[in-house]
């Protein structure tokens, strides 16, 4: 094993501590680790599923343990977003198309890491309305499955900005919502005969294992600003790499 790879595989846990410290399960930042130490392309949508998998599970139950989950917020968003998940992720994109799509979630995922940070005293809830949430939860759904992603990187930010959940509620429909987006979307992939890769079940220990910490620390409150600039500067060079591909 060389080098570049004992990097990888410390990068990992800390990507799945930091997500799961937002209640997310860390498709957007494994991927761009992937997309950064030249995983095939083959290898990465359904990889990234099933350490989503793990880590949003591990996020979710401790968020709802704490009591920050709400059924109501979650139900509109998962109704069509689950059959959408699946469907997106039978999709095998042109590399450059994929390519493409996975930088603006990367830079979306960027912007999700230093924003939308409002203080739950400084927010008013408000109404979450069906029909809206319903097409939205649609809409994630489908892109998540196509890039292998749970979507809660794109849900977040509208659930805060749009006051339908405060910042502990939104970590914890996130991980429910990115946990079953996730099964879908690996059930789609298997469906349409993608690859594992032989050291995935190393990657899946490394990921629970930065999960089950970050989850703990997350759900107690716990600042993490450094982690933040590193993933952020990954993400970047992530970024940089699939454009001059």
């Amino acid at each position: 094993m060389n080098d570049s790879n004992y990097i990888f595989l410390v990068l990992i846990p800390l990507v799945a501590f930091l997500y799961s410290s937002v209640g997310h399960g860390g498709a957007s930042g494994y991927l761009a680790l992937m997309v950064f130490f030249g995983i095939s392309p083959v290898l990465m949508k359904p990889s990234a599923l099933i350490l989503n998998i793990f880590v949003s599970g591990i996020a979710f139950i401790h968020y709802y343990a704490n009591g920050y989950f709400k059924w109501k917020i979650l139900v509109p968003f998962i109704i069509l977003s689950i059959p959408m998940s699946f469907i997106g992720a039978k999709i095998n994109l042109d590399t450059d198309v994929y390519n493409l799509i996975l930088a603006i979630c990367l830079l979306i995922a960027i912007i999700r890491i230093f924003g939308f940070s409002k203080k739950d005293s400084e927010m008013e809830l408000k109404h979450l309305p069906f029909l809206p949430a319903l097409i939205i939860g649609g809409l994630i759904g489908f892109i998540s499955g196509i890039i292998g992603i749970g979507g809660g990187l794109l849900l977040s930010p509208i659930l805060i900005l749009l006051n339908w959940a405060n910042m502990k509620q939104t970590a914890a429909v996130s991980a429910a919502f990115i946990l079953l987006n996730s099964i879908s979307g690996l059930i789609g992939a298997s469906l349409a005969s993608q690859f594992l890769s032989s050291e995935l079940y190393l990657w899946t220990a490394l990921a629970i294992a930065g999960g089950m910490v970050g989850a703990w620390f997350g759900s107690k409150r716990f600042n993490i600003a450094t982690l933040k600039y590193i993933l952020a500067f990954v993400m970047l060079l992530a970024c940089f790499k699939l454009a001059i591909n």
